[in-house]
């Protein structure tokens, strides 16, 4: 089945929503295609006790503030998937769950997004899949003689999976010291935290308003011309989110350095010391989830597809929207993706008029 849409948005997350907001303010015709079957986008899997970095009121898409959650000052991640899932009621905004798209495709003045329930043909596309279903896991060498559990962040929930084990976290951001201090915490799980180098703790009063603001001044700095400020990454790398606290503040964050190998039974480090392990978590970060712009053969370097803001460098009626500072600045988070997509979206608006 053949359909038509003046805007196709790919990803029904944070991102996605933030571009249907502005298309329904410029009174575009668009329609959003989410391969999840729920609303909600990543944060519908995260783990149980993640929590944003910022109070609700600075984690909000545009037009609607997330309402704050009782009783915390810091949001969990099921009150943002219901604020998100209130937003797109609110908004009336199109959304066609349990779409997954495939390929998109140049088609003379328009593009093809070929998906798994039909194709819709566009004259703009807003590409907004995120990350998530990217995780990233490095070739360490003995991953595949190691008898334990091997899991990636996207596969972390609670520490009682773990009860009486050892565990070994690898990762040096703020998911390996969340993930970390969630299992320490608990007291029933014994883990060791894996990082190339010392962690590097922001200052303990720096939270999401600060990195946006951070990260804003650094994009207008370079904008500008002028020296690059060094963005968040002059800060440090961890949020001092207040688990991440107590549990640094308790001695409870037993940090070593990455070690060289996996074993069968556990790690080994580069001066030949051992530990036991029964479950090895990979907190090693993400890839965007470009695998559909593959036909569009727009990759560069680091396999990122090179733009003009979002605007794609060599396909103009291509935006990709909320996968870093790539594609604007802290537009990966919530309160940061809003001003990106209204960028994006004036520009989708002038090519269409």
């Amino acid at each position: 089945m053949t359909h038509t849409s003046p805007v196709v948005v790919i990803g029904g997350g944070q991102a996605g929503f933030a571009a249907g907001y502005h298309l329904r303010r410029q009174g575009l015709g668009f329609v959003i295609l989410d391969a999840a079957t729920a609303p909600g986008g990543s944060w519908q899997h995260m783990w149980d006790s993640l929590h944003l970095f910022s109070p609700a009121e600075h984690s909000s898409l545009p037009g609607r503030l997330m309402p704050a959650q009782p009783g915390r000052t810091y949001p969990g991640a099921g009150h943002v998937v219901g604020y998100l899932a209130d937003y797109a009621k609110r908004y009336d905004l199109p959304v066609r769950q349990g779409t997954r798209v495939r390929a998109v495709r140049r088609h003379g003045d328009e593009l093809l997004v070929e998906a798994d329930t039909g194709t819709w043909r566009a004259r703009a596309v807003i590409s907004a899949t995120g990350s998530w279903s990217r995780p990233f896991l490095p070739a360490v060498p003995g991953r595949s003689v190691f008898t334990g559990r091997q899991l990636h962040t996207v596969d972390y929930r609670r520490p009682a999976d773990f009860t009486e084990q050892r565990v070994v976290v690898v990762g040096g951001g703020n998911s390996g010291a969340q993930i970390a201090a969630d299992l320490a915490l608990d007291g029933r799980v014994g883990v060791t935290w894996a990082t190339r180098r010392p962690p590097r703790f922001l200052p303990d009063h720096i939270d999401g308003r600060a990195l946006f603001d951070v990260a804003t001044a650094r994009r207008r700095a370079l904008d500008a011309g002028r020296d690059d400020t060094g963005g968040v990454a002059s800060l440090g790398d961890i949020v001092a989110v207040p688990p991440v606290r107590a549990a640094r503040d308790a001695g409870l964050l037993q940090v070593r350095t990455m070690f060289s190998r996996l074993t069968a039974a556990g790690v080994r480090w580069t001066d030949g010391s051992e530990a036991g392990a029964d479950a090895v978590i990979w907190c090693t970060g993400f890839r965007p989830a470009l695998s559909h712009l593959a036909p569009l053969d727009l990759r560069g370097p680091r396999g990122r597809i090179p733009t003009d803001g979002t605007r794609a460098r060599h396909e103009p009626r291509l935006h990709l929207l909320g996968y870093g500072d790539w594609t604007g600045p802290a537009s990966a988070t919530l309160i940061g993706v809003g001003r990106t997509a209204r960028d994006a979206v004036r520009e989708v608006a002038d090519l269409l008029r």
